[in-house]
């Protein structure tokens, strides 16, 4: 049965992406409005019908590995000797709470007092909840029309938590921040939709993307009808940012006639874990400066550096620090509550910052962010949180410190079990996660497993992952869903099982990969 599902969805995607290149080949095909209905099948809607958009979009970290996965948990569920592993451990995606990670404290405390306001009325809620959360609940909720977090808030965001963000910012570039350039959003990812519904206007326009890359840029670019201008990292040098590199690709793509308009740079790198220099950072500020381009800066990760010789800065800072104005340069920022210690994914919390956009332009930001009323509030209150967390002499600072510090000491001990395991592996090479959530090692697999995965119409690196996810219950991204160099092949894992899993995932991925090998030796 575990076959039969998992080859259906397979001959699925195999035929939307047939289905996505014929429409895409075919310059003389008619337009959508003037498709016509399958009338072989019944439902108004088949794959042949439906926007062709929606079939080039892919997103490897929830795909068919994760789909075969979860039907593996079924059962598991309703069978749980049938399968040679107790239970699936997803590494596929950074969800740190699914993982076993605890709430911050503090957080959840005045989350839970803005929501339900008539505890801060209550004699007993000042035993339970620590002062500062207190007053943070009550700060919050005056703040807010009508002390009403099931209302809708303003399109950016409540305007007193867009005023806390912009001096949390502010505190940590040493620059000051506009709160009317902050709009609040439910994570990172609908900012970058809508700014790529704002840059891109036909396929003629490009953005130019790290390769590897978060598939939620490929996705976006193409749901929005863009061009995605790839530009490699150098793997060789730690997944360096090589604006060489970057400049070849972007000449290449004008000589195509692409109408480049942006670059997408991802600090701390996913699914790549490096940490940019001050140095690499002043190369590409002043690289998008001299050729016009927008810079989308996703540093959801900015707390989530584990390398002692590395730091995390702020795009904006370094255009700031070397002199560039918000007139100099256009510049967005992304920040997401569901990364760093605080690991609140299902909050839906973040925030972009917009700076050296025209007026109009930012009008037009503000019609899109419109469409959607607003973000969920306690996404925006949780963002203002991470911002401005305790400070010292808050009766809630020292827990917070022990939970936070407790939490960053432990992914930095695991990026370091983890990545020194993977480099002991034959034929596996991995760099050093110095920052975010993940190890992506390269595995170079021998040519018998390379023909085998070919027999099975599975991309080579796909191939390894569903058998180790079928041997061992350990679910990983094929590196294919990223990007890579052609020719190569990877994997993203997440550093995020607890520590005390980590053995167990370690001597389950070696024993696997052993086995591997062996069948499959040239």
């Amino acid at each position: 049965m575990r076959r039969i599902v998992i080859d259906r969805a397979r001959r699925f995607v195999s035929q939307a992406k047939l289905m996505a290149n014929s429409v895409s080949n075919h310059s003389s095909a008619p337009p959508r409005n003037g498709w016509r209905r399958d009338l072989s099948s019944s439902s108004p809607l088949t794959v042949a019908t439906i926007n062709p958009k929606v079939l080039e979009c892919e997103y490897a970290v929830r795909g068919e590995i994760v789909i075969h996965a979860q039907h593996l948990q079924q059962e598991l569920q309703t069978k749980s000797s049938s399968l040679p592993f107790s239970e699936i451990i997803y590494c596929n995606i950074g969800n740190p709470h699914s993982l076993g990670q605890q709430p911050i404290t503090f957080f959840r405390e005045v989350l839970a007092l803005s929501d339900h306001p008539t505890l801060l009325d209550k004699d007993e809620t000042h035993g339970i909840f620590s002062s500062d959360s207190i007053s943070r609940a009550w700060q919050i909720l005056d703040g807010i029309p009508g002390r009403a977090t099931g209302a809708y808030s303003h399109s950016q965001g409540v305007k007193s938590l867009r005023d806390e963000i912009a001096r949390g910012i502010a505190k940590r570039d040493g620059f000051p921040s506009n709160p009317d350039d902050l709009f609040l959003t439910d994570g990172a990812s609908p900012g970058v939709h809508m700014m790529m519904q704002l840059l891109i206007r036909s396929e003629k326009d490009g953005i130019l993307c790290p390769i590897p890359q978060y598939p939620l840029y490929s996705a976006s670019i193409a749901l929005h009808g863009g061009k995605l201008v790839p530009y490699y990292l150098n793997e060789a040098t730690g997944w360096g940012l090589e604006i060489s590199e970057v400049k070849e690709q972007l000449k290449a793509a004008r000589l195509n006639g692409i109408d480049v308009r942006a670059i997408v740079v991802i600090n701390p790198g996913n699914p790549t874990g490096q940490v940019l220099s001050e140095e690499n950072q002043q190369e590409i500020v002043r690289f998008c400066k001299s050729e016009g381009l927008v810079l989308l800066a996703d540093e959801v990760y900015q707390d989530n550096v584990y390398a002692d010789n590395k730091e995390f800065h702020s795009f904006k800072k370094i255009a700031r620090s070397i002199g560039y104005s918000e007139e100099d340069i256009c510049l967005v920022s992304y920040h997401s509550v569901s990364k760093g210690y605080y690991g609140e994914c299902g909050k839906r919390g973040g925030y972009m910052e917009v700076t050296g956009l025209d007026s109009d332009v930012k009008d037009q930001l503000y019609k899109l962010a419109t469409v959607n009323l607003c973000s969920n509030i306690s996404g925006q209150i949780l963002a203002s949180l991470i911002m401005n967390p305790p400070q010292n002499g808050d009766e809630s600072f020292e827990m917070f410190c022990t939970e936070r510090d407790g939490i960053l000491s432990s992914l930095a001990r695991r990026a370091k079990t983890l990545v020194d395991a993977l480099n002991k592996l034959e034929g596996v090479t991995c760099n050093e996660s110095e920052g975010a959530m993940y190890a992506f090692p390269r595995i170079h697999l021998p040519q018998q497993a390379i023909k085998a995965a070919e027999a099975a119409k599975m991309v080579p690196d796909a191939f390894y992952a569903t058998k180790l996810l079928d041997a061992t219950g350990i679910v990983v991204v094929p590196g294919s869903g990223f990007g890579q160099v052609p020719g190569t092949w990877h994997f993203r894992c997440t550093i995020l099982p607890q520590e005390d899993k980590m053995p167990a995932i370690v001597s389950g991925l070696t024993e696997f990969h052993k086995r591997f090998m062996e069948e499959f030796h040239d």
